[in-house]
């Protein structure tokens, strides 16, 4: 969704904008092309991978900067408190770091048991599942992947942690599979599972909270907020920051109390992937694009 970011952040040659989840470079790369001398693109992923690649890539542009963090914590850049004309979020795990099987967030291939987006930091999923209660687990696969056979498969994955640890993703994969079967088209049993797994390892509930409330407190008036997300967790999240909070009647049959308006203003309606998109990256398919304006 390269095209419909660039407009909704309204780049202009001088401003200063932030990709807080820079991947492999797809957005800052095209940011970066319109900005004049007096511009500057702030980078940061929590991913090392991503960061080596940022740093060989961007390093000698003077109007670059690159971090190494988490975006949530946006606000402690001095360089982005200092004020930002757009922030880009693109939520949920790369396409680098899906085909990477030694990365385990994939079950399309075999690899460690790992999920962690900064794997020099952390407890990976095998870890935290060697430790975690019945209980714990099933409530992680429900809050985080809405997944209805949560019970199931949480105690399928203690049973088997008794004997034997689950170490791969293949492990974890064919255990849902005889757990669960196959029970959507087009969607193999694991999906939720492992989406649920990786939200929790990384904390990424909590992270995309804290850092839409860092990027409205660094966006200048009028500043734009552009977030992609991949899911409907995530969607619901930042539809309602968009929106704000809610007024509601403090007894029944009364009006509501007068509420200041929200900081934020959605600017038109939110934006999905086009076919021709979809033809080259069917990754796209559940992507939804919002695009927020701060007031002034």
């Amino acid at each position: 969704m390269l095209a419909e970011v660039l407009e909704g952040l309204r780049v202009r040659s001088d401003g200063t904008w932030l990709d807080g989840t820079f991947g492999r470079g797809g957005h800052a790369r095209e940011v970066l092309r319109r900005l004049g001398p007096d511009g500057r693109l702030l980078v940061m992923d929590r991913d090392p991978e991503a960061i080596a690649s940022a740093t060989e890539e961007f390093a000698a542009d003077p109007r670059v900067r690159i971090r190494h963090a988490n975006f949530a914590a946006m606000a402690q850049w001095p360089e982005a408190a200092a004020g930002l004309d757009g922030v880009l979020l693109d939520l949920g795990v790369s396409s680098p770091q899906l085909d990477d099987p030694a990365r385990g967030f994939s079950f399309q291939g075999n690899g460690p048991l790992d999920m962690r987006m900064d794997p020099t930091r952390g407890v990976d999923a095998a870890e935290w599942l060697a430790t975690a209660d019945e209980q714990e687990i099933a409530d992680v696969l429900w809050r985080h992947g809405e997944e209805r056979m949560s019970r199931r498969i949480a105690r399928a994955i203690v049973e088997r942690v008794r004997e034997r640890p689950l170490t791969t993703t293949q492990d974890l994969a064919d255990l849902v599979v005889r757990s669960i079967g196959y029970r959507e088209r087009h969607k193999h049993p694991a999906t939720r599972t492992f989406q649920a797994l990786r939200i929790h390892v990384n904390d990424e509930s909590a992270s995309l909270q804290q850092g839409l409330e860092a990027a409205l407190a660094c966006l200048k008036p009028c500043g734009r907020l552009a977030v992609i997300s991949f899911h409907s967790l995530e969607d619901r999240v930042v539809k309602q920051f968009i929106r704000g909070p809610v007024a509601r009647p403090l007894r029944r049959g009364l009006p509501p109390p007068d509420v200041a308006p929200p900081p934020l203003v959605a600017i038109g309606k939110p934006r999905f992937a086009g076919a021709a998109e979809l033809a080259v990256n069917p990754r796209a398919r559940s992507a939804v694009l919002r695009i927020a304006e701060k007031r002034t």
